[in-house]
């Protein structure tokens, strides 16, 4: 009978084709401290996701006016231009031009103890386009990006 629960269980919670490590894979978690760095170096999600929520926590102390981190998801290919427009939009835009179309989503700034969310329609995602999370914060998508995938 313990067999049989088991087997009920992984039917149930765990999409077709995707390990324990990842029943949920249309809601994200993701966090950075008071370093230039996010914990973890790739994303992915399901193609089968219809919605996409990132939850995103700010795991240090310094206040975000000094090392404040959000998390932004674009194609690959406009990171380092929504990254420049940023800057010139300033810290009250939180580093993003205001109705910057090349951004499919983004969290509000971020500072230490903090912890913000995100969603958005997976719809307009491609498994054939480059995508790229990354940090808007002045200076710090450099150093705080990585690949975001939609696997099959």
């Amino acid at each position: 009978m313990g067999f049989l629960i088991k087997i009920f269980a992984l039917l149930v919670f765990v999409p077709f084709g995707f390990t324990d490590g990842q029943r949920d894979v249309c809601n994200l978690e993701i966090a950075a401290g008071d370093t230039l760095k996010f914990d973890k170096t790739q994303l992915q999600i399901s193609s089968s996701c219809e919605k996409v929520t990132v939850t995103f926590t700010h795991t240090g102390k310094l206040p975000a006016t000094v090392m404040g981190h959000n998390w932004v998801l674009s194609k690959t290919a406009d990171v380092k231009l929504i990254a420049s427009d940023g800057l010139i939009a300033g810290a009250s835009s939180g580093y993003i031009k205001a109705g910057d179309e090349r951004v499919i989503a983004a969290t509000n700034i971020i500072g230490g103890g903090q912890t913000t969310t995100v969603s958005f329609g997976a719809g307009q995602l491609s498994s054939a386009e480059s995508y790229t999370f990354f940090c808007s914060f002045a200076g710090h998508s450099f150093m705080m990006a990585g690949p975001f995938k939609i696997v099959n």
